[in-house]
């Protein structure tokens, strides 16, 4: 298993989110999805999978992309509903 901490990031609302992907050779779906979100006073969270039935994608590009939309989507329900990054 190799982990792939991607050079795909972005800032999103002051919260800087890193792709994080996983390789799983010899499986049809090969890469696990999941981020790293840094917030503003430097914290970073573990890897942050995306939920099951989305985890797996078949391309590296797939995942990334997947991985930075579902960090932006937790820090908007962080700060817009107050929730734990989980």
């Amino acid at each position: 298993m190799n982990m792939h901490f991607t050079n795909p990031h972005c800032v999103h609302r002051e919260y800087r989110i890193s792709a994080a992907v996983v390789e799983h050779p010899g499986i049809p779906t090969p890469w696990a999805a999941g981020c790293l979100i840094t917030t503003p006073e430097g914290q970073t969270t573990k890897r942050i999978l995306l939920p099951l039935q989305y985890e797996f994608l078949a391309e590296q590009d797939s995942a990334e992309r997947a991985s930075l939309a579902h960090g932006k989507w937790l820090v908007d329900q962080h700060l817009d509903h107050g929730r734990e990054f989980s």
